[in-house]
């Protein structure tokens, strides 16, 4: 079964591209464009695809506006949001992780890279590299008030899932983790939906957050 895809960016060339990669993929299908946020909402609504591309830079509405309403729709629920930014560092990024993201991704970034984006996204994974994850999430928690007391619900966690939840932290997929723990992918995606149970957490992005919150990652 093809993962949907839905293409949100007010420049052509850009949509233009992003449609040609996704098109000559066997497992990707595009669910449509948007050149706008209010054009992507609608889109989104009609559609219901499993991952969307959002620009976060667009007239009329932009791309967090736009998701913060996806993420507020209990009808879509199945559509993960990953964020189109121009630098890592853009500030946008913490408003998207705020409101919902499924993660981001540099506009310039290799197709190899983004394709990988899209079919970890539509997997439920988070998309905040390793690269990337410690300087992002550790400005993101800083500018929210510096790290918090960890959570009373850590203490329901075994200790595998606080190691795991560290990882998550890091950055690190399932199979990274799995891998790191040596342990297989089922069981590393066992832990971390067990730890988003007992943690209250919406997504994988939030876990990240709440890793770095409660000290767990350095």
């Amino acid at each position: 079964m093809s993962v949907r895809v839905a293409v949100a960016d007010d420049q052509a060339l850009v949509r233009m591209g992003l449609r040609v990669l996704i098109e000559a993929e066997d497992d990707l299908e595009l669910a449509g464009e948007a050149a706008d946020g209010r054009e992507a909402l609608e889109l989104v609504r009609r559609e219901r695809p499993d991952v969307v591309l959002m620009d976060v830079r667009m007239p009329v509405m932009d791309g967090i506006a736009a998701l913060r309403e996806i993420a507020a729709d209990d009808r879509l629920t199945g559509t993960r949001v990953v964020v189109l930014t121009t630098f890592e560092l853009d500030e946008y990024v913490f408003d998207a992780l705020r409101a919902g993201a499924a993660g981001f991704l540099i506009k310039d970034s290799e197709p190899e890279e983004l394709l990988r984006a899209v079919r970890l996204a539509a997997e439920g994974e988070s998309l905040l590299s390793p690269s990337v994850t410690r300087r992002v999430i550790a400005a993101f928690t800083t500018g929210s008030g510096a790290r918090h007391a960890p959570r009373p619900e850590l203490g329901l966690l075994t200790d595998r899932e606080r190691e795991v939840l560290g990882l998550v932290g890091e950055g690190l997929t399932n199979e990274e983790i799995a891998e790191r723990l040596v342990v297989s992918p089922a069981t590393a995606r066992t832990h971390v939906s067990r730890s988003m149970v007992k943690l209250h957490a919406r997504d994988r992005a939030q876990l990240v957050v709440i890793a770095y919150q409660s000290g767990l990652v350095r």
